[in-house]
């Protein structure tokens, strides 16, 4: 397995680029998200990679966050969304967009990606929010007493989609925890996946 690839960028079209690593170019399927995100031709990339092999082929899919590739990697674990899709959801969504989208039960917003319909989307809502269920780290309740919101109310909401993204309660609740609680749910997931990026 390839975990990642380090080297120059030789070659971009809107589907795929290549990283030249030690004279070998990787042709890594991307996603708008990730193209967005590399240098100009002939610049350093780094993407994080999902091998896919199959009977008749062997795909390296590129990724420039680990959040993106966890995304990849929960969505394509869904019957029927296979890596096309996955790319498709990842091309239209931001991963914390995704994570929002499962989380409220959105399947509208994950409609948006091309190849996703009304059914697509609602089967990915219910498998993927059943690894959601008793995830809620003990501390951050949905809501405080005599009808006022708990402060944590956010707070619980991010680590539950970011869960969506492949990471524990453990590790992201530390993180959501030192941010401004009264902050969107999205913005806490996105501020939260900033610092973890700086783990990896």
């Amino acid at each position: 397995m390839i975990y990642s690839v380090k080297g120059e960028l030789v070659h971009v079209e809107p589907s795929y680029a290549v990283v030249e690593c030690g004279g070998v170019g990787y042709k890594c399927f991307i996603s708008t998200n990730t193209q967005r995100a590399l240098p100009r031709l002939g610049g350093q990339a780094k993407l994080f990679t999902y091998m896919n092999v199959r009977e008749d082929a062997v795909d390296l899919f590129g990724f420039a966050t680990q959040a993106e590739l966890n995304c990849f990697r929960m969505l394509t674990g869904v019957s029927g969304v296979g890596p096309k899709v996955g790319l498709a959801i990842l091309s239209a969504l931001e991963p914390e967009q995704v994570a929002m989208a499962v989380s409220a039960g959105d399947a509208k917003m994950l409609s948006r990606a091309p190849g996703v319909g009304p059914k697509l989307a609602q089967r990915i809502i219910l498998e993927l929010k059943d690894k959601l269920k008793g995830l809620a780290p003990e501390g951050l309740a949905a809501s405080g007493g005599a009808g006022v919101p708990s402060a944590a109310g956010n707070a619980a909401k991010a680590v539950g989609a970011l869960t969506v993204l492949g990471y524990s309660p453990e590790e992201v609740a530390p993180v959501v925890a030192k941010l401004d609680s009264g902050l969107p749910v999205e913005e806490l997931i996105r501020l939260t996946l900033k610092a973890m990026a700086g783990r990896f």
